[in-house]
């Protein structure tokens, strides 16, 4: 449970890092600015199943021009999953929880696994983002866990 909370605190770190770095480069690419969009709504989509909430629908790859509209959801991800971790245990990470995907195929997934996913989907998208910054000279966003662990 530890190394999660710590990989998560990493992950509300490196988003807005990324973020910060979109901002910095004044990017107009739609399909960059709809990557950093999928990814905070990717992160809305599996809170909403760790929490049992259904099968709600979500926008996974929706256009998206507006960065400060993006910075809110993923400070709202952030908060709401300190909420849901806040109240886990350790014995709640072996939980099976019942979903959907988004086209509708029932799957069974610990709530483990979920997290891990979030994680690691998150890490890397900021990779793809990172090397799309670089193609526009732009100044990629160091988010390697191993700089957030030196903070």
């Amino acid at each position: 449970m530890k190394t999660i909370m710590r990989m998560m605190d990493h992950l509300y770190w490196a988003d807005g890092r990324i973020l910060d770095a979109l901002e910095a480069s004044d990017t107009k690419d739609t399909e960059l600015l709809k990557l950093v969009r999928h990814v905070a709504v990717a992160e809305q989509v599996w809170l909403s199943r760790l929490e049992g909430r259904g099968n709600v629908q979500y926008w996974l790859w929706e256009e998206a021009e507006d960065l400060p509209e993006i910075r809110r959801m993923f400070e709202a991800n952030a908060k709401d999953y300190r909420n849901y971790i806040e109240k886990l245990e350790e014995s709640g990470l072996d939980k099976m929880i019942d979903y959907a995907s988004q086209n509708g195929v029932p799957f069974r997934t610990s709530v483990r696994d979920i997290l891990l996913q979030v994680l690691l989907h998150g890490q890397y998208h900021r990779g793809q983002i990172n090397r799309a910054l670089r193609m526009e000279s732009a100044e990629p966003a160091p988010v390697d866990y191993i700089t957030f662990a030196r903070l």
